[in-house]
């Protein structure tokens, strides 16, 4: 059978393969994670710099042994710049399974958004735009943990680096005539950031609809309990739902046992139960926070949904006289976290903040939110 790529499962190989990569390699990786908390790195396509023509790609079993090692040298080579295509879930992937996060980043998902060619836009359809090339979805959901990998899998995999060069190229030149590159360079070091220093969601019942039906007192039972279940769900290597599913969360919060055995009887009604980690439920539901006091209130009220409302169509004006997206700007989840009175937090940093801070500022003050002084 003739391979679309090589496949490398030596790291002396490997190393031998990326000693003359350049200044950037095309970067892409396809996991498992339907019965884990993290995802199981299988294979990791490299794209590398040819003198002429297509370049160079890379099939590498990341289930080898000593092949983490081999990778990390070049994920953390600081003179390699990794182009990758929205690579927050690959980043995690990577550094689970190499300890490395990959820097510097080109994400070409990202770059398109900041040009306007569009937010979150996929892969093909980005190829199919940018460089007119028809790119198969065939094996979107298989098990890469097979070993061999059939044809198709490895067409498929290959695939998904062959054009990432082309991307990177005319995006750059793109934010380049834009006078977006700071832009794009802070948002890349922030996805980095984030995947170095992925601690989790503070609120995480927040973005749960059925919190807003519970009192205060039931809000910081199930903050109490989700904040234990990722906490228990990192540590065994488990999906969230397999620790405490969301209803049943919401039922012990709302419904407060008031013993062991109580709690026990509520399991009973429950076919998802998890018997085995009663105890350490029980205890998690009844431990206080130190920062929950700290939690912001459900947005429900029709005023809340009036300022939002005016918020959102602030940033929409401002977006279109951009030319940006619709989402790239200011997300509903992160507008709703400055009207809790957050100090434009995370991704509202930086330019983001100066593009919508003197339109959103003046709402922020008139609704009693966080008026910050401007930058």
């Amino acid at each position: 059978m003739s391979l679309p790529a090589p496949w490398v499962e030596d790291p002396t190989e490997l190393r031998s393969h990326l000693a003359n990569a350049g200044t950037r390699i095309g970067l892409d990786t396809e996991f498992i994670r339907e019965r884990t908390y993290w995802p199981q790195l299988a294979l990791v396509q490299i794209a590398i710099d040819a003198d002429q023509g297509a370049p160079n790609i890379l099939l590498v079993d990341a289930l080898a042994p000593g092949i983490d090692a081999a990778l990390r040298d070049v994920l953390l080579d600081p003179t390699i710049e990794k182009v990758m295509h929205s690579a927050s879930e690959d980043l995690i992937a990577l550094r689970r399974a190499c300890n490395a996060v990959p820097a510097p980043l080109f994400d070409t998902q990202v770059a398109a958004a900041l040009v306007g060619v569009g937010a979150g836009t996929g892969y093909q359809r980005l190829v199919q735009d940018i460089a007119g090339v028809t790119v198969p979805k065939g094996e979107t959901r298989s098990d890469w943990m097979r070993r061999p990998l059939s044809p198709s899998q490895l067409e498929y995999a290959a695939d998904d680096v062959r054009h990432l060069f082309t991307l990177h190229d005319a995006l750059s030149k793109k934010l380049d005539a834009s006078g977006r590159r700071t832009w794009f360079d802070e948002d890349c070091a922030r996805m980095v950031a984030n995947a170095r220093d992925d601690d989790g969601e503070r609120w995480p019942h927040l973005s749960m609809r059925s919190s807003q039906y519970l009192d205060i007192d039931a809000q910081r039972r199930l903050l109490r309990l989700l904040r234990w279940r990722e906490a228990h769900a990192r540590d065994s290597d488990r999906p969230r739902s397999w620790i405490l599913d969301n209803e049943l969360a919401t039922t012990l919060a709302r419904e407060a046992p008031d013993s062991p055995q109580a709690l026990r009887t509520l399991f009973e009604r429950s076919p998802k139960a998890p018997h085995k980690l009663a105890g350490k439920i029980w205890d998690a539901l009844n431990a206080p926070l130190p920062d929950e006091a700290d939690a912001p209130g459900m947005r429900t009220e029709e005023r809340d949904k009036r300022v939002l409302r005016k918020l959102q169509e602030a940033v929409a004006a401002r977006s279109a006289e951009l030319g940006l997206p619709d989402g790239v700007l200011a997300s509903r989840r992160w507008l709703e976290t400055l009207m809790d009175g957050e100090d434009w937090p995370g991704v509202l940093g930086g330019w983001r903040r100066q593009q919508l801070e003197p339109a959103l500022s003046p709402l922020l003050a008139a609704a009693g939110g966080s008026p910050d002084a401007p930058v």
